[in-house]
């Protein structure tokens, strides 16, 4: 399968359409408020004009439990500056925790070595109730903050429900970032609670992190209480310090009382989640109640089409927001698969057998991932069953067009694939998947409801069919609370509201296709821009990543005599040289399927690409790097040690 980008690939059965949470809501809003219903886009925009009925709706649709107060929000037509919900109180960790038979599966776990785990619903309470008296005993309380250098493992997902079952605060990040990392993170926030894992296992090789543990606990004083987690169960000593205790003894100590939640104001602070910037101490970004359950259930109920009783995976680690993400699916009755380790250890196929034994109803991945598989001439759909997996989503960077061709062709073809992105700034999505419309090679089917996503031009004009930035010109729930410490909100002001006026800019350079489909095209402050063209980077990776012979590709501008020049990194097969020929062949297909503008001044061959830890090409980066600009904050990346292989190259120098 091959084509053009924006072709018809899948489009759900009628029977499938007919009976989605999308459909149905579209049919109820029509009752009870006379919005437009078989028109997808007349529907979004409806939503949109009446975002305030909406989210009503929404509370009471998805069963929210708490008040919502009389009003709905305030200061409509401020952004910053609207306020939802204002009267509202509620608890995230609650609506997670509502009642559901004891023993339902809540949690099912798998770690790349094999080992398992299960736990009940009943027993999730239980755990949630032992912690929540560990951390109460420790003076944690409404506000205070409890952080977790952790995998992705049962115990995150219990200490974060426990911290915020008690209106404490939650941040997180995985055992993979090196001390000063968690440091620039964790410091900022002060947490009266660290939970830390020994160790992890990655690759098949053992990691432990009690050296490095050690090193947090001496540069956090705000600790009063430290819980060691046994993740590797060999390791069960840890460093010696004050108010340090193993986690299942400091469970075991209490018996389970009834679950009780401390009821918020629906902008409390729920989660600090960090920028993944790769310049500067990392952004503090503060999540609150209600915003992020409200937008995590708009996105996996209706957009997505997840339902009581699903299995629900998606490939993180608790360094990324889709971890926060996930764990919110527990609210729709789902039981959350988690998994800790390689997704491709000890075979690129591994994370189908998880699937096909627990059958696994939606399937959550990076472009990345599938961009590995399909490389690695894997075949799930012959070598698994996967008839269990309704809906595929990827996220983190761009899917191709070939990319979406694999889906269908080699892993199956009757799935919802919904391509979506958003980022960790609002927790969740501005362009994502909707069951009733057809996946279209190479694009993101649409908007999410309720938010005016657009693309503006330099003059803040909207524009469809040509690339320009993403916004959202209505405020929406998920915004940010604020940014830690950022007393006149300032720095948030600054992070989103400078280029257009009481408009949000995400910072992504993309293109509205006329099936109301987005078309990601790179970060726009990573855009090139040779003789004053703007270029997307995600157009030249299409081509060029289509090419025998190169694996992964890696665009930059170089500032070059009073202009900018295009440079290209590719890593090649194995066997492969960077000829003449080939880079002839890589030219002319640039220019060709791109543009004259977008052919590489410069091609070369490097054996890694930079990545972020949520597995986003670190562009922005490597331009620093060939410019001989300090890297400050290289803990935001997951493989620094790339940067080498771009310093100081001669090719660049003429």
């Amino acid at each position: 399968m091959s084509g053009t980008v924006g072709e018809p690939l899948w489009k759900a059965p009628d029977a499938r359409m007919a009976a989605s949470a999308m459909t149905t809501l579209m049919q109820r809003m029509a009752t009870l408020h006379d919005a437009p219903q078989g028109d997808d886009a007349d529907f979004h925009r409806w939503s949109v004009d009446h975002a305030d009925h909406f989210w009503r709706f929404l509370w009471d649709d998805c069963g929210i439990i708490g008040e919502p107060g009389s009003r709905i929000i305030e200061n409509p037509t401020l952004m910053p500056g609207a306020s939802w919900f204002p009267d509202a109180r509620l608890n995230y960790a609650e609506n997670l925790l509502r009642t559901r038979p004891e023993s339902a599966t809540a949690i099912v776990f798998r770690r790349e070595d094999g080992a398992t785990q299960k736990i009940s619903f009943g027993q999730l309470c239980e755990d949630v109730s032992r912690c929540a008296q560990v951390l109460q005993g420790a003076g944690v309380g409404v506000g205070d903050r409890v952080a977790a250098y952790m995998p992705n493992c049962p115990e995150t997902v219990v200490a974060m429900l426990a911290a915020v079952s008690l209106g404490a605060v939650f941040s997180s990040a995985s055992p993979d970032f090196g001390v000063r990392g968690v440091l620039d993170r964790f410091d900022q926030v002060e947490p009266k609670v660290l939970i830390a894992a020994n160790g992890y296992i990655y690759n098949g090789k053992t990691h432990d992190r009690r050296p490095e543990i050690d090193e947090i606990i001496r540069g956090l004083p705000s600790l009063k209480q430290i819980l060691l987690v046994s993740f590797v169960v060999e390791m069960e000593c840890g460093p010696d310090a004050k108010g340090l205790a193993v986690w299942s003894d400091a469970l075991a100590a209490f018996e389970p009382a009834p679950l009780t939640f401390t009821r918020v104001p629906f902008d409390h602070p729920l989660f600090i989640m960090f920028s993944s910037g790769t310049t500067g101490a990392p952004k503090c970004i503060v999540h609150g109640h209600g915003g992020t359950l409200l937008q995590h259930l708009k996105e996996h109920r209706y957009h997505l089409d997840i339902r009581a009783g699903d299995r629900v995976f998606y490939f993180t680690t608790c360094g990324w927001m889709m971890w926060n993400w996930l764990v919110s699916a527990l609210a729709l009755n789902t039981t959350v698969c988690l998994f800790d380790g390689s997704p491709g250890y000890p075979a690129m196929t591994a994370l189908f057998d998880y699937v096909d034994d627990e059958q696994i109803s939606f399937f959550g991945t990076s472009a990345k991932f599938i961009e590995a598989l399909k490389s690695s001439g894997a075949d799930p759909h012959v070598s698994h069953n996967l008839e269990s997996v309704r809906t595929i989503a990827s996220t983190g960077s761009p899917l191709s067009p070939d990319s979406f061709d694999y889906v269908y062709e080699s892993i199956k073809t009757d799935v919802h694939l919904a391509s979506i992105a958003g980022g960790t700034d609002i927790v969740g999505c501005f362009v994502t998947g909707n069951p009733r419309l057809p996946v279209r090679r190479g694009e993101i089917q649409g908007s999410a409801l309720a938010m005016d996503v657009a693309v503006f031009d330099p003059n803040g004009n909207r524009v469809r069919g040509t690339p320009g930035e993403l916004v959202c010109t209505n405020p929406f729930p998920s915004m940010p609370v604020g940014f830690w410490k950022d007393a006149d909100g300032s720095r948030y002001h600054a992070a989103y509201f400078e280029k257009y006026r009481d408009v949000w800019t995400h910072g992504d350079w993309v293109e509205q296709t006329k099936h109301d489909g987005f078309i990601i095209h790179g970060r726009s402050d990573a855009t090139l821009n040779p003789g004053g063209v703007r270029i997307g980077t995600a157009e030249i990776y299409r081509v060029v990543e289509g090419c025998a012979g190169v694996t992964e590709a890696l665009v930059v501008g170089q500032d070059w005599q009073g202009d900018v020049r295009v440079v290209l990194f590719v890593v090649l097969a194995e066997g492969v040289s960077l000829d003449e020929a080939l880079i002839a062949d890589l030219k002319t297909r640039i220019r060709e399927e791109c543009s004259p503008r977008h052919v590489p001044a410069r091609i070369l061959t490097v054996t890694d690409i930079p990545r972020t830890r949520s597995g986003k090409i670190s562009e922005l980066t490597v331009r620093d790097v060939i410019h001989g600009r300090p890297i400050k904050n290289t803990e935001a990346l997951a493989n620094p040690g790339a940067l080498d292989q771009y310093k100081d190259r001669s090719e660049l120098n003429d």
